[in-house]
């Protein structure tokens, strides 16, 4: 019999993917953002996850279209920041709510009906940036350690309740919004060779980890960190630096002065 997935996020980057992903292994699928997603083969609803009274109205309206909901994938969400001197009050609200409160907000509204039923999956969209840090982006580091730190809450809270918490947390991701930021073939080659095995993520890779989280073979993995970045979290930045470790891990020097 076929599941229903409600998945956030889904009009473009990584949710459009996930979603295109679920449809082909034959779920319901349906897909809320801003903008009602256009996605072959998916039910469109607009919504902002952020606001609790679209959230319960979204949440109502897929139960009613398609008997229930028993995956819940979180991708929306905000890229942005600056220092935190420079961070605004509203700034700072605007990526958590976007990033952390539409998770919290979405996982309340279908937590009652997936206990009734007798249990669910939760993925949410995380980042490797909850165990590791890039420069100036305070607000979405802390949304991102929160929602890994909510999956392991979550997981002790409902287990019982036949409800799994899983957080897919990728590194560097294709999509059209990182691939803008990069500008040159040298800025790929050097984030390359920030990680031991020298790739790049594709929005597909983290649909399938996804994919593999939401499915019944993953009956036992819950309030845990999927980490997909090739090992960069767990390479020391030190040893990119000195050329007897880059030779070890198969790099080329570095050009000095």
């Amino acid at each position: 019999m076929s599941r229903t997935a409600l998945i956030t996020g889904a009009a473009g980057g990584i949710g459009r993917v996930v979603a295109e992903r679920f449809v082909a292994d034959g779920y319901r699928v349906a897909g809320a953002d801003l903008a009602a997603p256009e996605v072959p083969g998916v039910s469109p609803y607009r919504a902002d996850v952020s606001r609790a009274d679209d959230v319960a109205g979204l949440v109502r309206a897929v139960a009613a279209d398609h008997g229930g909901i028993e995956v819940l994938v979180t991708c929306a969400g905000l890229t942005e920041g600056a220092p935190l001197h420079r961070t605004g009050e509203e700034d700072w609200r605007r990526v958590l709510d976007a990033n952390l409160t539409s998770v919290f907000l979405c996982v309340r509204e279908v937590l009652p009906q997936m206990m009734a039923s007798g249990g669910g999956r939760v993925v949410m969209i995380g980042s490797v940036l909850h165990r590791t840090a890039a420069p100036g982006l305070p607000a979405y580091a802390a949304s991102k350690a929160a929602i890994a730190a909510l999956g392991r809450q979550l997981s002790v809270d409902y287990g019982r309740h036949g409800v799994s918490f899983v957080t897919v947390a990728p590194g560097w991701v294709r999509t059209p919004a990182t691939e803008s930021r990069l500008g040159t073939g040298d800025d790929e080659s050097r984030l390359r060779e920030s990680n031991p095995m020298g790739l790049l993520g594709t929005p597909e890779e983290v649909a399938a980890a996804v994919a593999y989280a939401a499915s019944p073979e993953a009956a036992l993995l819950t309030g845990s960190e999927l980490v997909l970045d090739a090992g960069a979290s767990v390479v020391s930045a030190a040893s990119l630096l000195r050329d007897e470790h880059r030779e070890r891990m198969g790099l080329p020097p570095l050009r000095h002065a």
